[in-house]
């Protein structure tokens, strides 16, 4: 990968994933469901399965500079 388009790939995986880390965190203190009418529980999970993801792909394509 060229060096420009991996670190902005990089950073927006990254940035997805904290965010939606941090936006799963709030719901779940809070005890609310992260999606309108699902499970809390399931919701929960899956965003947080997305956001590790998001944040591992982030990470590889940071160290493939």
């Amino acid at each position: 990968m060229e060096s420009g388009p991996a670190i902005f790939a990089g950073m927006v995986f990254c940035l997805f994933g904290g965010g939606l880390l941090a936006w799963t965190t709030a719901c779940a203190r809070r005890r609310r469901p992260v999606v309108q009418g699902v499970s809390p529980v399931a919701s929960a999970t899956v965003a947080g399965l997305a956001a590790m993801i998001s944040l591992t792909l982030g990470a590889w394509c940071l160290t493939r500079l």
